[in-house]
């Protein structure tokens, strides 16, 4: 399924934000009990338990190549669904992984959303008629988030952020960059990757970049007072600060580094 997003607009469904959680660790882990496999219809719906909820569960198992544990609570009334509208879904998943990215937990909430009830009904794939907005919670653990990075989405993603922080002083790097064996240590407001690289000589070097992270706007991730070390005497000393744009089409809320985890808070919009 393709995914498009766009910002979240005021009054789409922040509440559902707080009630999911502040973005401390604690709570996260608390919540691990209310995730299950059973599905759940609000409401007192007969159309959510006999129809709805298979169906996104459905969707949901054919986006990810592996989940731990999955809950989806669908709240509406009969009317409003046969309507074509499910008010509100609220998801959870443990150790999902989408497109090689490992998550750890996940909690989302999405309203309003309008879908092809008539063609479900028939037996049809579940399909979203209109964009949604979505809020909730992600938290990745350091193993979870070292595992993703040997993902092609986020080892791409990974060179071309690294790639102009080393372009003035490896001049045998000219496209992408060999990373070899790339590790994230996740401290209390810091990330510290370490990794090789190989040169198109053959030759590998170390690599090491400490920084900070945080927000500089709800797009915007903000990358304070950066290190960078490099091995055989190529480069070492610090960077200015700098900012990483996300798209106006994400709207981040919270950002939280604690050691050994990361917590992000915030919205998006999915297309159909």
């Amino acid at each position: 399924m393709a995914m498009g997003f766009d910002s979240p607009q005021s009054g789409d469904g922040s509440d559902e934000v707080n009630e999911l959680g502040n973005g401390d660790a604690d709570r996260w882990r608390s919540c691990g009990a209310v995730f299950s496999e059973e599905s759940r219809g609000g409401g007192g719906s007969r159309i959510v338990s006999a129809v709805l909820s298979p169906a996104v569960q459905l969707l949901l198992r054919s986006q990810v190549s592996q989940v731990k544990e999955l809950s989806v609570e669908i709240s509406g009334s009969d009317r409003q669904i046969l309507g074509g509208t499910v008010p509100k879904v609220a998801i959870a998943a443990k150790g999902a992984v989408y497109q090689g990215l490992h998550l750890t937990d996940i909690s989302l909430v999405g309203t309003g959303i309008r879908i092809n009830l008539g063609q479900v009904i028939k037996g049809k794939p579940l399909r979203l008629l209109e964009p949604i907005p979505v809020v909730g919670v992600a938290r990745l653990n350091e193993t979870d988030l070292n595992t993703s990075l040997s993902a092609p989405l986020l080892a791409n993603a990974l060179s071309d952020f690294l790639l102009p922080l080393l372009a003035v002083d490896v001049g045998d790097i000219q496209q992408g960059l060999n990373l070899q064996n790339p590790q994230v240590k996740i401290e209390a407001g810091k990330l510290i990757l370490k990794a090789g690289i190989l040169l198109n000589n053959g030759q590998k070097i170390a690599f090491l970049l400490r920084t900070g992270l945080g927000l500089a706007s709800c797009h915007e991730l903000l990358f304070e007072q950066p290190e960078v070390e490099i091995s055989q005497g190529l480069s070492s000393g610090n960077l200015d600060s700098f900012k990483l744009d996300l798209g106006s089409e994400v709207e981040l809320e919270e950002l939280i580094l604690n050691p050994g985890e990361l917590i992000c808070r915030g919205g998006i919009r999915v297309l159909p």
